[in-house]
């Protein structure tokens, strides 16, 4: 039996950057998802500046779903930044959010929300986990699976995209040692708790510093799996060198601040419930 709507009030959140010929699309899609998993939603939109006729776009669609709220930046603040307002501009009791591309696979949206019952945080994850009989061999098998060109097809639009997302993992993996299976998917948190972090990234980081904080704030997060879709339309914005060195100077300007100056405050690691091979689609 299908599970009825869900009965906490949830925001979805975006962020979108010259994308006319995506942003109609998504949002009509957007509120069919919420309308058919949720009793009580918001969408929160950030238009981060476009140049096209994206903001023009979306406010046509506004008109036949007042539960869609645009908010522009006044110039191009890149993800980090419209990820960040878009957060403290929710008003529902969790929040998650989906990017323009639909690049992940929510389908499962209502079984996910379920298990807020039990958790703080929902994370999705993209790769199946690893299984192997030799406990002291998965990391290196975890480690070829990763780079393999099963996961790597599987991760993202294309393979030097791919290798970028799984580099960008595991020097976050190795640097923050929150052990999480991935860092950039859909997340579903309590608002006011996302709300109280203290950011200090302005890049894409600002997704995986949520995740560590909460982990070292001692949250309960559990995995689910949560597939990667190629886009069809528009450009992707992640992978242009740009926004790779911005990420990177975030990561290793944070790590030198939080672990090897020790400024991250009191640390009580949190648990996680690992994604297990019977769970991924």
């Amino acid at each position: 039996m299908p599970l009825p709507k869900f009965d906490h009030s949830v925001s979805l959140i975006c962020w979108a950057y010259n994308e006319e010929d995506s942003i109609a699309t998504y949002l009509e899609r957007a509120v069919r998802l919420m309308e058919e998993t949720v009793e009580d939603y918001e969408i929160v939109l950030i238009d981060d500046g476009s140049t096209d006729r994206t903001y023009e776009i979306a406010k046509s669609v506004q008109a036949r779903h007042p539960c869609i709220r645009i908010f522009q930046n006044e110039c191009n603040l890149n993800v980090g930044i419209s990820s960040r307002r878009a957060i403290q501009l929710a008003t529902k009791e969790y929040l998650f959010w989906q990017t323009i591309d639909w690049c992940y696979d929510i389908e499962n949206l209502r079984e996910h929300l379920e298990h807020l019952k039990t958790s703080d945080i929902v994370q999705g994850v993209r790769r199946k986990p690893v299984q192997v009989r030799v406990r002291a061999l998965k990391p290196i098998v975890a480690l070829v699976k990763l780079f393999g060109i099963k996961h790597l097809t599987r991760r993202s639009d294309n393979i030097k995209k791919a290798y970028v997302s799984v580099i960008n993992y595991l020097l976050i993996r190795l640097l923050f040692r929150v052990p999480l299976s991935d860092y950039q998917n859909v997340t579903i948190y309590p608002t006011k708790w996302i709300q109280s972090i203290q950011y200090e990234s302005k890049s894409s980081f600002a997704n995986p510093e949520g995740l560590i904080k909460s982990y070292w704030a001692g949250m309960n997060i559990r995995e689910v799996a949560i597939n990667f879709i190629p886009r069809n339309d528009g450009e992707a914005k992640g992978t242009r060198l740009s926004a790779i060195r911005a990420s990177v100077v975030d990561i290793l300007r944070l790590w030198f601040r939080w672990v090897v100056l020790g400024k991250r405050g009191r640390i009580r690691k949190g648990k996680i419930h690992r994604l297990e091979s019977r769970d991924h689609s």
